[in-house]
């Protein structure tokens, strides 16, 4: 079996640290691409766009959460019952799960682009986007959401691959769609003068670049996903799973998303400076996140296998090494921000900017001192997911989303925008005090089922 299937991986054998470190580096490589490419994309707008382009692109930043990050929560959770499907050694349940997952896909990637594509102009009014910044921000945001096809296309192939306990190939083929992007970046921007058009568009086609590649690579070297006769057919019942897992996870992105577009109304109403000043630092911190997004990913699948494993001794043992390991990176983290917090915000704005320089700082800093329950929330949020609760993820998401509106209707006019610095960690703390017991409670919970199983 090992042969037929050497481009998987079974996590339910072996050291849980080793595992963890070789399962999440790849990961973390493809997020730093990701994040690398976005914050060129940000840069070539900024640098060469201007301020009023780089704001119009940041106000963007919390209702595309809101649709893409759905997206990709969704996608996410379709890949827990394969995950599970793999544990059990189900290859045949596995496969119908997979070709199920695409049929609910294709729906989803219609009906919420043609929703979304009318809604833009609409959204944007509503958020209070300021007027010198609005026709940047409404045409980049555009061309993103027509690009949600290619959105969930990757993100479903490459949420499959990972399940299958492989995150070396996405890798790969994000770091090629990352090249892509800078370079259309440049063309589109530089040589065509699309503005924040070209950007958008940029990052679109790398997104199908990588999609793709994933999908090449599925077709020629992924033994286990060669479908036999009859296993591509649409089927209520893993329907009806995939969605009990997947919407949860998308809601669960787009009620945390919630918050931020109310916080972004907020900072919107503060004028540009504060917009350009929490879209850099906020590019900084997306980058300084991404070993926490790695983390989260891989306990979603370590969840996910060790379930359909029965293996619940290992499912605590890999969440002790997880922690270790966000809480040695949260400490790095913080001091790299207190070294080379501004200058990493410069990168984004012109020198002139010291205003905006200083905010930009100051978010970052006090962001950065909160890193530890940021970790927390990823790694124990996706671990829920995996062993099949997505419910308490999308709990823990309505908490986030509460802290986030208090801090916008309670600190930010209050304390301007030294309020709007201290939105996240609320939002962070506020889902770890309801994270940690929910864990705690679902554990004892599959421990009772697996032990009457095991009776019966």
């Amino acid at each position: 079996m090992a042969d037929r299937y050497a481009t998987v991986r079974d996590m339910t054998e072996g050291k849980p640290m080793k595992l963890l470190l070789g399962f999440s580096l790849p990961l973390l490589f493809g997020n730093l691409f990701q994040q690398f490419y976005t914050l060129v994309d940000t840069m070539i707008v900024g640098r060469f766009l201007g301020k009023y382009a780089l704001a119009g692109v940041g106000s963007t930043g919390s209702v595309n959460f809101l649709i893409i990050g759905f997206c990709m929560g969704v996608c996410g959770g379709f890949a827990i019952p394969i995950a599970q499907r793999f544990g059990a050694k189900d290859y045949a349940g596995l496969r119908r799960f997979v070709a199920n997952a695409v049929w609910l896909s294709a729906g989803l990637a219609v009906v919420l682009t043609a929703v979304v594509g009318v809604s833009c102009r609409q959204i944007l009014t509503v958020m209070k986007t300021p007027a010198d910044v609005f026709d940047y921000a409404y045409t980049y945001i555009l061309v993103i959401f027509l690009g949600i096809p290619v959105t969930i296309f990757y993100n479903l192939l490459a949420s499959m691959i990972r399940a299958l306990g492989d995150s070396r190939h996405p890798v790969l083929f994000l770091v090629t769609a990352s090249f892509v992007n800078i370079g259309l970046d440049l063309l589109f921007i530089l040589v065509f003068h699309m503005g924040v058009f070209g950007a958008a568009l940029a990052t679109v086609i790398s997104q199908g670049v990588s999609g793709v590649c994933c999908l090449v690579y599925i077709l020629r070297s992924m033994e286990v996903l060669r479908f036999k006769p009859r296993e591509t057919r649409p089927d209520r019942h893993f329907m009806h799973t995939l969605l009990a897992m997947g919407l949860p996870m998308g809601l669960q992105y787009s009620i945390t998303a919630i918050g931020a577009v109310i916080l972004q109304t907020a900072v919107n109403g503060l004028g540009s400076d504060s917009v350009a000043a929490v879209t850099a630092a906020g590019r900084v911190s997306m980058f300084l996140s991404c070993p926490y997004d790695a983390m989260g990913q891989t306990m979603s699948t370590w969840g996910g296998q060790h379930v359909g494993a029965k293996k619940l001794e290992r499912v605590n043992a890999g969440l002790r090494d997880c922690i270790l390991l966000g809480s040695i990176y949260s400490i790095i983290a913080f001091f790299v921000v207190f070294l080379f917090g501004r200058s990493l915000a410069a990168l984004f704005l012109g020198a002139g900017e010291v205003a905006v320089l200083d905010r930009a700082h100051r978010y970052l800093m006090i962001n950065s001192a909160f890193y530890i329950p940021l970790a927390l929330v990823n790694i124990i949020r996706f671990l829920i997911q995996g062993i099949g609760f997505p419910t308490f993820a999308i709990l823990a998401g309505v908490c986030e989303m509460f802290a986030r509106i208090l801090v916008a209707l309670a600190l930010v006019p209050a304390l301007g925008f030294f309020g709007v610095c201290f939105a996240n960690p609320c939002a962070w703390i506020a889902a770890d005090l309801f994270l940690i017991p929910a864990y705690r409670y679902e554990i004892r919970k599959l421990k009772r089922l697996f032990s009457a199983e095991t009776r019966t």
